[in-house]
């Protein structure tokens, strides 16, 4: 007969945390990541206010303070700095999270190609997915096309920061 698992006390105070976490979460107010970057005292000036130089500086500005927000980024390399820095400003940091405290447990992550959406299956497909998962994905949906793989234009995601590399 199996063993039942032996509850220490760490584990009563995890399921305490988890569920004063998940009052938090629905008690929360909302809030985008760019209130919460200019909150933080980052300038968040439009895309087209910037040259490249500029541009490139303020993106990395920006992934820095994600970062320090538990905010992560994947799969940005199909997209220049510019594009990226576009991105995240007319669209991503304007979508609303809960206002939660930050500490080294919580993360939000945002894959560039994962929303499900047609374009970003097509994205994955073409710049991401490895031969076995091209292999399945050609299988499971035979009647999709499958775009040609193509090498990623810019490296800069595996420069990003982590949830296990977050201070970087």
């Amino acid at each position: 007969m199996p063993k039942k698992p032996v509850k220490t006390k760490g584990d009563a105070e995890r399921q305490e945390q988890f569920w004063e976490h998940v009052a938090a979460f629905e008690e929360a107010k909302w809030i985008t990541s760019f209130d919460q970057l200019v909150r933080s005292g980052i300038e968040l000036p439009a895309p087209e206010e910037l040259d490249d130089s500029q541009l490139s500086a303020k993106l990395w500005e920006v992934i820095r303070g994600l970062a320090i927000l538990r905010t992560f980024l994947y799969s940005t390399d199909h997209l220049s700095d510019r594009e990226l820095y576009e991105e995240l400003w007319h669209e991503l940091l304007r979508e609303e999270t809960p206002d939660m405290p930050v500490n080294d447990d919580s993360a939000w992550h945002i894959d560039l190609v994962g929303n499900g959406s047609e374009q970003d299956n097509e994205l994955y497909l073409r710049y991401y997915a490895g031969e076995e998962d091209r292999r399945r994905w050609a299988k499971d949906w035979p009647n999709d096309t499958m775009p040609e793989h193509e090498a990623l234009p810019y490296d800069r995601d595996r420069h990003l920061p982590s949830r296990n590399k977050a201070a970087e």
